[in-house]
C-alpha cells in the first residue's frame, strides 16, 4: 500500500437479515456514487486492510444495503460491521471548479478574515446539523463548514479563511 493516498467512502453498518447484507453508510453524492467503485478496499478496527466486492447491492428508505463476495450469512457479515471503505484518491473523479475534496485539505493553514492563524487542518466531523473542520493549534477548534463560515480556500498557498472569531 505504500504512499499510496486514501479516501474514506464509507462505512459498513449494522447486518441487516440472515443473508449476509449489511447497512452502509455512504459519504458520496449523491450516495449511491458509492457503487460506481466496483472494488472496495476495506479496513478493519485494527488497520487490517482486506479488498471485496459487492455482490449485490440494493437501496431502500433507510439508505444503502450490500452483500459482499463470500458473505452469506449474518454471522459472516457481522464481523465487517464498522469497517472503512476506501479507495486511492487517484481513483476519485476530478472535481468542478470551487469544489474540493476534504481529504486534500488536510494540513491546510486556517486564519479568520483579521490574518489570525488558528492552526492548520486535522480532520473533518461530520454532525447532525454540518461537518465541522477540527483544526489544531495553541488550542483545537471546531470550525463549522459552510458557506457562511468558509470564506475562501486557496489551494496553492494551502490556506483557509474563515468567518470567525479569534476569541471563540
Amino acid at each position: 500500500m505504500g504512499t499510496e493516498r486514501w479516501v474514506e467512502l464509507g462505512r459498513l453498518g449494522r447486518p441487516k437479515g440472515l443473508r449476509g447484507w449489511l447497512h452502509v453508510q455512504s459519504w458520496t453524492d449523491p450516495p449511491e456514487a458509492l457503487l460506481d467503485y466496483p472494488t472496495w478496499h476495506l479496513v478493519g478496527p485494527q488497520g487490517q486492510r482486506e479488498v471485496l466486492k459487492p455482490a449485490e447491492v440494493r437501496a431502500n428508505p433507510s439508505g444503502l444495503e450490500v452483500r459482499l463476495e463470500g458473505f452469506a450469512s449474518r454471522e459472516a457479515a457481522e464481523v465487517k460491521v464498522g469497517w472503512r471503505i476506501e479507495v486511492p484518491r487517484t481513483e476519485l473523479p476530478p472535481v468542478e471548479a470551487g469544489e474540493h475534496y476534504r481529504e486534500d485539505l488536510i494540513g491546510f493553514q486556517v486564519c479568520n478574515g483579521e490574518g489570525v492563524d488558528f492552526g492548520v487542518l486535522d480532520s473533518f466531523v461530520d454532525l447532525p446539523g454540518n461537518a465541522v473542520m477540527v483544526v489544531r493549534g495553541e488550542r483545537e477548534r471546531w470550525l463549522p463548514v459552510t458557506k457562511q463560515h468558509v470564506l475562501s480556500i486557496d489551494t496553492d498557498a494551502r490556506r483557509i479563511q474563515v468567518d470567525w472569531p479569534a476569541d471563540f
